[in-house]
């Protein structure tokens, strides 16, 4: 295979993920959009927290709500939990690297908010401890996923959200993972100041 067939693979491949997301997972988009809409119209906020390129994924996501995404408009309350690396690294030492997001979330999250964790395997202990806790604070869950749901799936509860990524492979989640989160800052803007 010559670089430029890899080249092609992996933008066909990235193709044919989002043309399977976009045919089983635009129901779950738009639910999660008017969740967290819903929490933003009732002064909560939403908390992200991922893993590696998920943690950006998260942190991305945040950015777009606290400053904009394509339109002017105020900025809205998001709190990425994977950006404050005195508080990651001091969870993760006096602690367990388990309890960054969880420890976090049990001090900054309040009934109503809504969580927004990133997995791609979903299997990040961290994410299952920081769902947890939401559940404990009747903060609603949004998971972004992939491959089979891993241990994340079987803890979500019925007011949670699951938009697994039908791949099995890393990198096209991401790829997916920030269509979606494109489309959510593009469906809030939309549900909250209207317009095209």
């Amino acid at each position: 295979m010559t670089l430029q067939d890899k080249i092609i693979k992996h933008f066909t491949d990235s193709i044919q993920a989002k043309q399977d997301t976009l045919h089983t997972l635009t129901e779950a988009i738009e639910f999660a959009s008017q969740k967290m809409v819903a929490a933003l119209l009732n002064d909560k906020k939403i908390l992200t927290c991922g893993n590696g390129g998920s943690a950006c994924d998260a942190q991305h996501f945040s950015s777009e709500m606290l400053n904009r995404f394509e339109r002017e408009r105020p900025p809205l309350p998001a709190i990425a939990l994977s950006t404050d690396t005195s508080t990651l690294t001091s969870i993760a030492n006096d602690y367990h690297f388990d309890e960054v997001f969880a420890k976090q979330l049990r001090a900054l999250g309040q009934s109503g908010d809504v969580l927004l964790a990133y997995s791609t395997s979903g299997n990040s202990a961290n994410i299952a401890k920081a769902i947890a806790t939401a559940h404990d604070k009747d903060i609603s869950c949004i998971v972004l996923s992939g491959k089979d749901g891993g241990a994340i799936a079987s803890i979500l509860n019925d007011s949670d959200i699951e938009i697994r990524v039908p791949s099995q492979s890393t990198a096209r989640i991401q790829e997916v993972h920030l269509l979606i989160n494109h489309c959510f800052c593009d469906l809030i803007d939309q549900q909250l100041f209207g317009g095209v």
